[in-house]
């Protein structure tokens, strides 16, 4: 009989860390607090809605840092890290993250902006509170079951309760709020408005193949789970007809 644990250490791509722990990871991340901090420091020159965007970027850092720390303890069976892979989280983590903390640590693309009305503003304001519930109530919902890449460990269930009882990708629909609305407290081509092209790459290329890994490893299960579910908002349930009397 094939030990489960010996097919797991042969398969997975790492020996033992998650990819969010390795010395360039750490060292990327000290460079974020750093650039974090001398965003902080220009905030007046940025303005409010920068500033909602540099509070609602720690609340979601701290949201996710449990869970990558915690999850690196996951055995992982199963992996879809490739070029494409990289390229995609590449592209998202420049527009999402390194782009609007050297533009606003530094001012360097201040050639590239531009000004919106004051309520559009606070339009993008406000929803950075369903974003960041819906981020925070999808990872607690995950649990031990979130990667940060295409992956599948060795205890992976599938998760169909909670926010995921009727979204599939209820994390994708958060990061699609945050993406909108990035422009809209970001005022700038470069450091607000990347990250929409950047995001709808990796939802239109990443998530058919993310479906089909979790198709792969939970079969009928799943295609049940896909047909009384949507993908990023609740399916409409069919209609009932209710017979009274005879």
């Amino acid at each position: 009989m094939t030990d489960p644990l010996s097919t797991a250490r042969r398969d997975r791509p790492s020996p033992a860390r998650s990819m969010m722990t390795s010395l360039p990871a750490l060292l990327t991340m000290a460079g974020m607090v750093m650039l974090l901090t001398a965003a902080l420091l220009r905030w007046q020159a940025n303005g409010w809605g920068a500033l909602v965007w540099l509070a609602a970027f720690l609340v979601m850092v701290l949201i996710r840092t449990p869970h990558s720390v915690r999850n690196r303890a996951n055995i992982i069976v199963q992996s879809r890290r490739d070029s494409q892979e990289t390229a995609l989280l590449a592209g998202m983590f420049l527009t999402m993250m390194v782009l609007p903390l050297v533009h606003l640590s530094t001012g360097l693309f201040l050639f590239a902006d531009y000004r919106l009305p004051g309520w559009i503003t606070l339009i993008g304001a406000v929803l950075q509170i369903p974003f960041l519930w819906l981020f925070w109530r999808s990872h607690a919902d995950l649990g031990r079951n979130w990667s940060p890449g295409l992956e599948v460990h060795l205890h992976h269930r599938l998760v169909t309760e909670g926010v995921y009882a009727r979204i599939r990708h209820p994390m994708y629909a958060a990061i699609w709020i945050s993406a909108l609305t990035q422009p809209l407290l970001i005022q700038n081509w470069i450091a607000g408005s990347l990250v929409i092209p950047a995001f709808a790459a990796m939802w239109y290329l990443r998530v058919p193949r993310e479906e089909a890994l979790m198709r792969a490893r939970f079969g009928a299960a799943y295609d049940a789970y896909a047909d009384r579910s949507g993908r990023l908002w609740p399916k409409a349930q069919p209609h009932r007809t209710v017979s009274i009397g005879p």
